[in-house]
């Protein structure tokens, strides 16, 4: 089987009048797999919140270190706090582990099912019960291929609307309908998971009645992206890093009006600059045959790492992903690193703009190259594979 990729993401409701949610997501990665915990804290507020995050937290923890599932719930069972009115220690939990062979391997405690949507259409996981440390737990094991999307939720969805829009909640089986029909393959996490909150939150007529949370898991195919800025500081070298820009895979993004100058050159292609100013702050940009995007340097690429900097915060925002589909030159470049890009690499130009100084920093210190190493970082932030040449 292929490589593939996980795309994941949350979004959290709070419960009407709660200061806290009692819900908590954990996503956690290392170079063979993504482990995605979703917990549901008894009743609300802070009491649930403390439950929820301790549960989360150590199932995460535990997992990622290489602890059996046996030993991570027998562990929770007993480092929960007892709650004085119930006399009991009470999280429900929900645990995807996807490896990127794509095996996945899933375990719900007393929590609504996973919805599992492959080509827009759910797919039955084959479920096996039995008691680990006191608790009946559901597990399966299953494979997960590029485009399929998988949603874990606490019980929040399910009962959205319950005695208001709808009289016995929205209910498992219609979510798993909506999600099917609206995930297409293009569709990222942070989307899905917006869209799903959004609606559970319509459903409670902004009032919801139980905190209400949605981890959203997407399996994306490995997707390259190649952005080249900067002219080489040796004048002999545009050639070979042209020839390197170009031999790489995927989509490719030339930022800076030198940098086009050369590509357009060196390959004896057209550049066209546009005249349209859809954003009068971002400059426009412009087009060569076979390059997927020409923006201009310095400006574009500041205003493409702010926008990178808030999604990161905050990635289900509504107004942060209204944001990543405007059409100026800032806007489209994170929309294509952020949501159609597993592997970066980055062509890196080092000779120095006179135009891009700052008088209080050091000569030698290129404001671009400053944000090139900063979008380095982000996007290996962001779970991406990150690869640089300098010339």
């Amino acid at each position: 089987m292929a490589e593939v990729y996980v795309d994941a993401a949350y979004k959290y409701l709070t419960k009407y009048e709660e200061e806290l949610c009692g819900d908590n997501v954990e996503i956690v990665r290392d170079d063979k797999r993504v482990i995605v915990v979703l917990s549901d804290g008894l009743g609300s507020g802070v009491k649930a919140n403390i439950l929820s995050t301790l549960t989360a937290k150590i199932i995460s923890t535990m997992l990622r270190e290489g602890s059996t599932i046996e030993d991570t719930v027998d562990t929770i069972g007993h480092t929960l706090p007892i709650c004085n009115v119930r006399k009991v220690a009470y999280s429900t939990f929900i645990i995807l582990e996807i490896d990127y062979e794509g095996n996945a391997y899933l375990v719900e405690f007393d929590s609504p099912g996973c919805i599992f949507v492959r080509n827009s259409k759910p797919v039955d996981i084959k479920y096996k019960q039995r008691k680990v440390a006191g608790k009946k737990i559901r597990e399966a094991h299953f494979s997960v291929e590029p485009g399929d999307a998988l949603i874990l939720m606490s019980d929040g969805v399910i009962y959205a609307g319950i005695g208001s829009v709808l009289s016995l909640g929205w209910g498992w089986e219609h979510v798993c309908s909506f999600v099917a029909d609206k995930t297409d393959n293009k569709m990222s996490s942070a989307r899905l998971a917006n869209l799903l909150s959004e609606t559970c939150d319509k459903l409670y007529m902004k009032r919801p009645g139980d905190d209400t949370t949605v981890a959203a898991v997407r399996i994306v195919p490995k997707r390259e992206l190649s952005l080249y800025s900067g002219p080489p500081i040796d004048e002999n070298d545009d050639e070979r890093v042209v020839k390197d820009f170009m031999k790489s895979k995927g989509k490719k993004i030339v930022c800076g009006g030198s940098s086009a100058t050369i590509v357009s050159r060196v390959l004896d292609r057209p550049l066209s600059p546009s005249l349209e100013y859809i954003d009068p702050d971002i400059p426009p940009t412009a087009e060569i045959p076979g390059i997927d995007l020409v923006t201009e340097g310095v400006i574009t690429l500041k205003r493409t790492v702010d926008i990178i900097k808030e999604y990161m915060k905050d990635p289900t925002n509504s107004d942060i992903l209204e944001k990543l589909d405007r059409k100026n030159g800032a806007s489209v470049m994170a929309r294509l690193l952020i949501e159609d890009c597993t592997h970066f690499n980055m062509f890196v130009g080092q000779k120095i703009n006179p135009a891009h100084q700052n008088p209080d920093l050091p000569v030698d210190l290129s404001i671009k190259l400053m944000i090139m190493d900063e979008l380095y970082k982000l996007m290996k932030k962001a779970g991406k594979v990150v690869t640089r040449q300098f010339y």
